[in-house]
């Protein structure tokens, strides 16, 4: 059994103007030990499937589907067990860390909350436990005094990791961690995540626009686009659907001045969520469309190399 899977998942957000679909019908799973990257667009449901995974979505939107953690289904739990989850089997890295942290607490007692929460130690045991996990992220234990504002973005960004290890969840979902860091610092917190998961034997789901950042961290990826997923497959594997080469195409090529002056982008933008095309959802933008694909809407099949990809392309190659 796998320690997470995602059978159908489907999330509908209720607005004035009708139902945006956000996620729809993803199915994925996550062995003990992995590390899954999502990667896709600004409004290709990443954040959305994140927030899902713990049952931290707004009041107006709607879930379907089943989120299995350790063969219990979070989406049916009562709000007692779902407290007890949170933290302890599976914690969270959100994106910005300075709105993640309280700007009136100090860093120690942010990162001992979830422990005397759960009951896992002592106030005494706690700040020991605090000092520990600070220095597993390469913070000194005087840091534990410091207001969120006294420390750099960096900082934060590893204080919010402290966090997510403090319980020693057997799960963390990483939202898009290092967004707003500059890219050395980016790398080194990479490198902290790398490390710490290895080291702990901790899954990771890891959510990112940024593919490169995912193909350096994780085992797998799952590319989304328009709330479903169209492609999975090996870190290190080569791309077979039409977007998800696109995506990786998009990043310029260090050293070599005709990628950075002449990008291969990608044309057009996302469809509306409200207004999905018929058939596969990004033909509209994919430069080697067929007439069927306007019509045909495929779900993922297996694309070799242990891939799966949901492209009529894919199909008739494979045939």
């Amino acid at each position: 059994m796998s320690l997470l899977e995602l059978d159908d998942l489907s999330v509908t957000y209720r607005i004035a103007s009708g139902e945006v679909p956000a996620v729809r019908g993803v199915s994925l799973s996550l062995e003990a030990g992995e590390a899954l990257g999502v990667v896709g667009e600004s409004g290709s449901g990443k954040s959305t499937l994140a927030m899902a995974l713990l049952r931290l979505l707004p009041k107006d939107a709607r879930t379907s589907g089943r989120i299995m953690l350790g063969g219990e289904d979070i989406l049916q739990m009562k709000w007692g067990r779902l407290r007890a989850v949170r933290w302890a089997e599976a914690s969270i890295v959100f994106q910005g860390a300075q709105h993640g942290l309280n700007p009136v607490q100090r860093i120690g007692d942010q990162v001992a909350e979830p422990l005397l929460v759960h009951k896992i130690a002592t106030p005494e045991k706690a700040r020991s436990r605090v000092a520990s996990l600070l220095a597993q992220v390469g913070l000194p234990a005087w840091r534990a005094r410091s207001y969120p504002h006294e420390l750099s973005g960096g900082q934060r960004q590893r204080v919010m990791i402290a966090m997510a290890l403090a319980c020693e969840p057997q799960l963390i979902i990483a939202d898009e961690p290092t967004t707003a860091l500059d890219l050395m610092v980016q790398a080194q917190v990479l490198t902290l995540i790398k490390e710490l998961i290895a080291s702990h034997g901790i899954s990771l789901l890891m959510i990112s626009h940024d593919l490169s950042v995912l193909a350096d961290t994780c085992d797998r990826l799952a590319v989304m686009y328009a709330g479903r997923v169209v492609e999975t497959g090996p870190a290190g594997g080569s791309f077979q659907h039409p977007y998800s080469q696109a995506l990786a195409a998009a990043f310029p090529t260090v050293g070599d001045p005709a990628s950075r002056l002449a990008p291969r982008g990608l044309g057009g933008d996302p469809p509306d969520p409200q207004r999905l095309p018929s058939g596969c959802v990004f033909h509209p933008r994919c430069p080697v469309a067929l007439d069927t694909c306007s019509t045909v809407d495929v779900e993922l099949r297996p694309a070799g190399d242990r891939r799966t990809a949901a492209c009529v392309l894919v199909l008739e190659e494979s045939c």
